[in-house]
């Protein structure tokens, strides 16, 4: 039984791997900087919140060997073609945010050339190489090692740190008020751990790793296995914010809306408390942890935009996965051409844009798990009935919150 946890690993820390990225190098780092400990409570509430509707991505592909979208599709094609456009209109932007990203931590790591577009190239020719060659199973076995370099790195970061300051923290909570303070932290929350629809892709995940495995992944097992990546992007995002906090905070310093920029002020964050022997090491750390990102969202939204079409159409298409690779790359290089220079913006868009259209995802996720279309069986008790009940509330209060707020 042991041996056989250890083998569903997987879907859960590609979860970790995508969820992993601009949300914490850049949005708890940031939180940490400018509110101290103020935002902790946000970062715990949104994630038990989110909870129940990132579960059901792997619980659904547990109960039937499908992933959400085959359950979206099941509740009518104009609830898959909502999907569908939402995707559409999302994943350049995503996509062009964790690239930019990326690009300044391997423009500050190699040094071979400041020039954004150059890098976000490269990166991008690599991630469908490694696509290409190694498909789902290089990414499940890649991300374990990430995963692990990222987490040493940062705990030794924030124990030196601790051990090194001398100053007085205040624990007590914020509740951000004006359009700016609102509006960051509702892209804080659009984000943490990850959008929402990453939970259809860890049902796609899910799907793949049964057919790599040639056995399927029993419910106890899936969910173990996303209970531990989910846990592990907490603590991480507990770390981050504590980073920013006790670096930045009342420093005087800002994070700057400029990648490479950006890039430099992070490494520099931990080297500052780790030495400057940590740099190279520090530096590899955050730059696989995005690339990692990086190489996720370009395999899922083609995976997602693949098996929606193949869906609407009741057949498969022309508009099959390499067909939507190309598509998206073409769409994130005409948004880098606009926001090349202001990675702060296109981060900001991506994030909110991903928290407004949660509520849509977690609806859906929370009708299809407790419908006719879950075995009763695998369906999840009262508890987290409640649960996705007061998390749909959340996430629609603020939405709401924000929108009339701005």
């Amino acid at each position: 039984m042991k041996s056989k946890l250890l083998q569903s690993f997987g879907p859960g820390l590609l979860f970790a791997g995508a969820a992993v990225g601009v949300s914490h190098l850049v949005q708890s780092t940031r939180a940490g900087a400018d509110f101290g400990f103020g935002l902790i409570w946000a970062l715990f509430l949104v994630h038990i919140f989110k909870y129940p509707f990132f579960q059901f991505g792997p619980r659904y592909a547990a109960a039937t060997g499908e992933t959400l979208l085959d359950g979206y599709r099941k509740l009518g094609k104009p609830v898959l073609a909502i999907y569908y456009l939402l995707n559409f209109a999302t994943m350049f932007t995503i996509q062009a945010a964790v690239t930019i990203v990326t690009a300044g931590l391997a423009a500050e790591l190699f040094g071979i050339t400041h020039n954004l577009v150059i890098w976000s190239t490269i990166l991008l020719i690599i991630s469908i190489l490694i696509l290409v060659i190694g498909k789902y199973k290089v990414l499940d076995n890649l991300m374990k090692y990430i995963i692990i370099v990222l987490t040493i790195s940062t705990i030794l970061a924030v124990l030196v740190a601790l051990s090194k300051s001398n100053q007085a923290f205040s624990v007590a909570q914020i509740i951000p008020s004006g359009t700016l303070e609102i509006t960051f932290l509702i892209a804080f929350l659009g984000w943490m751990p990850a959008p929402l629809d990453v939970s259809i892709w860890h049902s796609i995940w899910s799907v793949e790793k049964n057919k790599t495995s040639l056995s399927r992944t029993t419910s106890k097992e899936a969910l173990f296995d996303f209970n531990v990546g989910y846990i592990g992007t907490l603590f991480l995002g507990v770390c981050f914010v504590l980073l920013g906090a006790l670096v930045m905070y009342k420093s005087g310093e800002t994070f700057s809306d400029k990648g490479t920029v950006f890039a430099s002020q992070l490494i520099n964050l931990y080297t500052k408390n780790l030495g400057g022997f940590s740099y190279i090491f520090i530096a590899i750390a955050a730059f696989t942890t995005m690339f990692s990102t990086t190489i996720t969202t370009l395999d899922a939204s083609p995976r997602a935009m693949t098996i929606s079409t193949n869906l609407l159409f009741d057949k498969k298409t022309i508009f099959n996965y390499w067909f939507w690779i190309t598509f998206l790359l073409i769409g994130t290089f005409i948004i880098l051409q606009f926001f090349i220079g202001n990675m702060g913006v296109l981060v900001k868009v991506a994030t909110i844009l991903s928290f407004l259209t949660a509520p849509f995802y977690a609806i859906l996720n929370y009708i299809l798990i407790f419908g006719k279309h879950t075995p009763k069986e695998f369906q999840p008790g009262i508890y987290t009935k409640i649960l996705s009940f007061v998390g749909i509330i959340f996430l629609i209060g603020f939405s709401v919150w924000f929108l009339t707020s701005i």
